[in-house]
């Protein structure tokens, strides 16, 4: 089939690159426009496409999708189908019609769970012991489409969400590949998804990040994981907030927030038990192991996070 692909950021390479090397013809890519980047806020490519300019294919960049610019331009490309990986912007009905076999997502959930913009941070906050990632035929309705395939992965207790991403990418681009090609030969009939077990997904923003010191060390434990690396936990100290990395459970009681410093280890009280700090970032400075950091600023014992 003539393909084009559809995607933004890195963690959409890997079923660009699978897609390349397939027996489907890669004709064209469609990205978000080139967005201001780093302390000079230059214009900067998104990495799909930097590797589509390495591969040599066209690239498209509408501001959005139902600009008749770009379906014009995508209809001169003549594709047969177009997989999207997290591409970043909705697509008007007149641009789901242009491609004969539609527009095909990997989403990084097992449909109908968690739909939305952020599958992969909600199985981990949630406790979700297994997750996945699920190809379908994109529709209007937000993650609704028909289903093609769909793979699972282990959630595994130390797995952030950026560790588990990492994870369905390279396991989720084999599977879209698999879709192409049992879409192409007629063996691959969507299947509506069940009105049961739908959940929602959406953005974890700035303010959701920051950790509740009195809620159970589990559930502590789940948000800063699920807000790694992305969009980073956080909590108050000294007027200031400071990014605190993964964590780990401590046999220690002390009261929410409260710190106990030892000469290689910071715990900090939640409403169950302590946890032990890992990294640290402090505002302007680099990230460092949660002692440094008491050494650092002079921690002492009852010292308080989040008030």
């Amino acid at each position: 089939m003539r393909v084009v692909f559809a995607g933004t950021p890195e963690v959409a390479l890997p079923a660009l690159d699978a897609i390349a090397d397939s027996r489907h013809e890669l004709v064209g890519v469609v990205t978000r426009p080139d967005a201001p980047a780093g302390r000079g806020r230059k214009l900067v490519a998104s990495p799909v496409a930097v590797r589509a300019e390495e591969l040599g294919v066209p690239v498209l960049k509408p501001e959005h999708p139902r600009d008749p610019e770009f379906q014009e331009a995508l209809r001169a490309l003549r594709p047969d189908c177009c997989p999207v990986v997290a591409y970043g912007a909705l697509l008007p009905q007149s641009a789901l019609d242009i491609p004969p076999h539609g527009w095909v997502n990997l989403h990084f959930s097992c449909l109908p769970a968690w739909r939305g913009a952020a599958p992969v941070q909600h199985a981990i906050w949630a406790g979700d012991e297994v997750t996945g990632a699920t190809t379908f035929r994109i529709v209007k309705a937000m993650d609704a489409g028909p289903t093609f395939g769909v793979m699972t992965e282990r959630i595994r207790e130390d797995d952030t969400a950026g560790d588990l991403l990492t994870r369905l990418a390279e396991g989720g681009a084999g599977l879209l590949v698999t879709t192409l090609d049992g879409i192409e030969d007629g063996v691959l009939v969507p299947r509506e998804q069940p009105e049961e077990g739908v959940s929602m997904a959406p953005k974890i923003l700035v303010e959701d990040a920051q950790v509740d010191w009195t809620e159970p060390a589990q559930a502590v434990d789940r948000r800063i994981r699920a807000c790694t690396p992305f969009p980073g936990a956080w909590s108050a100290f000294g007027g200031e907030r400071i990014k605190i990395g993964p964590v780990t459970m401590a046999a220690s009681n002390l009261e929410p927030g409260e710190i106990a410093v030892g000469k290689n280890h910071v715990l900090v009280g939640t409403g169950t038990s302590a946890v032990r700090l890992g990294e640290v970032k402090a505002f302007g400075k680099k990230q460092m192991g949660a002692a440094d950091w008491a050494r650092g600023v002079r921690l002492e014992d009852g010292a308080r996070l989040g008030g």
